[in-house]
């Protein structure tokens, strides 16, 4: 199956809450443990066998694995495994971009069954220009992977690039107009749902955006950082079907009980899926 099918189903099937896990060392503190790889190793893996059953999405935040060097990508490892062994997508968060080769070397990394990262999707950063990510999606294709392209994201300083009218040559649109149209491209034709997808904040205006993409939308913020259930079908309309939610402290901050977690899960999906249907 493509990751477009995959997505739809799990969303069908699991609901549309996507839970980050996040290792921030605030939060390691606040379960009690040490900010270091044993800590790490309890908080990534005691998050994971609480949510993973139960959430369609996993997204870890490669970064907060990445900080303690070669022992936290071991676990970083773990969290994928665990997490696609538990029935759950793995949307692993790297937000890379870069040309030619390295992007290729990137896409390999994460996106090549072969590679211990492997993950479902990731994160990527079109801001070299759309046409440089060619290597991460041609590698999406050949391994049935997907792709979130930052697209229109909540961050404050996200307009300053994002909402810039490129030249004439280039359609006279808005950055993000110009990545949500290369996206709708790429998925076009594509059943149930394409794989190719894009980041969109759950508190933005969204005014003046299609989002209809035929493909899939993460959508960060949702819950602790003011994004609600009635955003998403504000700003996605018709296409928040395809919307998977994002939360990672509004899940996290309740550990390390497993059972408030996994409620937490639970509720999100509920409310998502009364409003959204």
């Amino acid at each position: 199956m493509t990751f477009g099918a995959r997505f739809a189903a799990a969303l069908a099937d699991r609901g549309q809450f996507c839970v980050g896990i996040d290792p921030h060392s605030a939060l390691l503190h606040d379960w009690g443990y040490d900010d270091d790889v044993a800590g790490l190793e309890r908080f990534a893996l005691g998050a994971v066998e609480a949510v993973a059953p139960y959430c369609s999405v996993v997204k870890p935040q490669s970064a907060f694995y990445e900080r303690f060097g070669s022992k936290g990508i071991a676990v970083l490892e773990r969290v994928i495994a665990d997490s696609r062994a538990a029935g759950a997508l793995v949307l692993l968060d790297v937000k890379r971009g870069d040309i030619g080769s390295t992007s290729q070397a990137y896409a390999d990394a994460y996106l090549d069954p072969s590679s211990p990262l492997a993950s479902d999707a990731i994160t990527i950063s079109p801001y070299l220009g759309f046409g440089s990510l060619l290597p991460f999606v041609d590698t999406a294709r050949r391994y049935d992977a997907g792709l979130f392209v930052l697209a229109a994201t909540s961050n404050k300083e996200g307009p300053e690039v994002q909402e810039a009218v490129t030249s004439e040559e280039f359609g006279g649109r808005t950055v993000a107009s110009a990545m949500l149209d290369h996206l709708r491209e790429l998925n076009s034709g594509a059943t149930p749902l394409g794989s190719f997808g894009a980041v969109v904040g759950a508190t933005i205006d969204g005014s003046g955006l299609d989002f209809d993409l035929n493909g899939p939308i993460l959508a960060p913020g949702y819950g602790e950082q003011g994004g609600t259930s009635s955003d998403i079908l504000r700003i996605f309309g018709a296409s928040a079907r395809n919307v998977a939610a994002s939360s990672s402290r509004g899940v996290l901050r309740l550990g390390p009980d497993p059972v408030a977690m996994r409620d937490a899960v639970l509720r999100a999906n509920d409310e998502l899926r009364t409003l959204l249907g």
